[in-house]
């Protein structure tokens, strides 16, 4: 409470935003929509020294992960106010693509990092709607508007395709990582294949700069007087009474898949 009486001396602020779960472009986890204003109130509220990341995510939409991660560096650099990042179980992929809008990254002895990669997945059902004896029927004024269609024969045309855009991306991705991290990247290790490493060996090779949790680090670095104030997306009143639409169920479903491909 004394942050708030006059004449009060304080310790330095540190804003603390909360990005737990699997970035999507639909409206059920991470996107730049609705972390656009719990950022700002980050940078402006109380005149914060630092901002620290708390991050726990398995990644998601490139796209989303990249304007979250724009916008945090837009504002520490108007603000000059340096960014911190600190992982639990995951930063993957696009989980780590935010992880990166940190100057620096810590993570725990545990934590997963990494997966600096691109995937796109999909299911072919041709054969299983031959069998049941439905056929399929598709109307097109262009010949790539039926492309990668699950009910169709895949084309090798596609294929193509689809790896030029996977490529493409995957090295937006990776001029980003660079241009985040730089010579800390260790020039040895391939990092760039999708692999991911675990705590301490994320740390050897330049993807975190330490071991180290979010508290006793910031206290380490402003003193023991550092105050908190904690951000993050806020839930609608169905979710605080436990409601769930159906849409919202699966998105639980499909942010436990992403979850589960790294073992947690």
């Amino acid at each position: 409470m004394k942050r708030w009486i006059p004449f009060v001396k304080t310790g330095p602020l540190v804003s603390v935003i909360r990005l737990q779960g699997s970035i999507s472009n639909s409206s059920r986890g991470l996107d730049d929509i609705s972390l656009g204003p719990v950022i700002e109130k980050a940078f402006s509220r109380g005149k914060p020294v630092a901002v620290a990341l708390e991050i726990n995510s398995p990644g998601g939409s490139p796209v989303q992960s990249s304007l979250i991660a724009a916008r945090i560096r837009r504002l520490a650099e108007d603000k000059g106010i340096p960014v911190y990042a600190f992982v639990e179980d995951v930063a993957a992929s696009g989980g780590y693509w935010l992880a990166c809008a940190g100057d620096e990254i810590y993570v725990d002895r545990g934590s997963i990092i990494g997966s600096i990669g691109v995937i796109s997945a999909n299911f072919g059902a041709h054969e299983l709607l031959g069998k049941l004896g439905v056929e399929r029927r598709v109307h097109t004024a262009g010949q790539s508007k039926s492309m990668l269609d699950p009910f169709l024969p895949e084309k090798a045309t596609d294929v193509k395709r689809l790896k030029g855009w996977l490529e493409d991306l995957h090295a937006y991705f990776k001029d980003w990582v660079q241009s985040r991290r730089g010579a800390r990247l260790s020039p040895e290790a391939d990092i760039f294949t999708g692999e991911v490493w675990v705590g301490q060996k994320g740390v050897d090779i330049g993807l975190a700069d330490g071991i180290g949790h979010l508290v006793p680090t910031m206290k380490k670095k402003l003193g023991k007087e550092v105050v908190f104030r904690r951000y993050g997306q806020r839930l609608s009143l169905a979710q605080r009474l436990g409601a769930r639409l159906a849409g919202e169920a699966m998105g639980a479903v499909e942010e436990r898949a992403d979850f589960a491909r790294f073992g947690l």
